[in-house]
């Protein structure tokens, strides 16, 4: 009778090795765009860095009227998307 697999060779059936998780989190932006993935992913990165600043002033004046309230709303989507595309760079 074989002995249950040890906690080692658990993980490393369980995960896949990260160059192989790299690709397909990176694979569909290099497939739309081959050359333009680095800058656009760079773009997003300091975009999603950056961002937040536009907060204050809305915040400051307050979220009295639905077009502040849309406005926040539309950079929080904003800054959500530069995220997701910039959450790879320099990975």
């Amino acid at each position: 009778m074989a002995s249950p697999p040890s906690p080692t060779d658990r993980r490393s059936a369980d995960s896949s090795p990260p160059s192989e998780r790299r690709d397909d989190e990176d694979g569909m932006l290099e497939r739309a765009t081959p050359g333009l993935a680095t800058p656009i992913r760079a773009a997003g990165f300091w975009t999603a860095i950056a961002m937040p600043i536009l907060y204050v002033p809305v915040l400051a004046t307050g979220l009295s009227s639905s077009f502040d309230g849309v406005l926040f709303l539309g950079l929080i989507a904003g800054n959500l998307l530069a995220l997701y595309v910039g959450h790879a760079h320099r990975r």
